[in-house]
């Protein structure tokens, strides 16, 4: 009685195997894992860092740009610079993005710098 033609015990070896197999792999992902220096920690400093760096930067750029906004219009809103306002948007968010980009990425620069001389000590 098999199925299929298959033996029992055969097909328990290949089961057996295919076990064999993925206990390997759990075994080299733990190894990896383990041999990775970087603790937790150092990954949370990693993503945090930049990321509260870039929403600062971002949120000082916007107050400055406010001002300036402000500054200029003198706190009245006429209809014949609604095509003014439109390219001021666009150069709002384009000068935006660019500051945002330049401190996230000097601010990811810093904490894997930060990093990798926690690890030399």
């Amino acid at each position: 009685m098999t199925d299929s033609g298959r033996e029992p015990g055969r097909m328990a070896d290949q089961v057996v195997g295919m076990l064999h197999q993925v206990d390997s792999k759990v075994n080299d992902m733990r190894n990896s894992i383990e041999s990775d220096p970087e603790s937790l920690i150092d990954k949370l400093v990693k993503f945090v860092l930049p990321s509260i760096a870039a929403l600062l930067a971002g949120k000082l750029f916007q107050a400055f740009w406010s001002g300036l906004a402000r500054k200029r219009n003198g706190g009245v809103d006429s209809p014949e610079e609604d095509q003014e306002s439109a390219t001021a948007g666009l150069l709002f968010g384009v000068l935006s993005a660019a500051v945002t980009a330049l401190v996230s990425g000097l601010s990811e620069r810093g904490s894997q710098a930060l990093i990798d001389r926690r690890h030399q000590r």
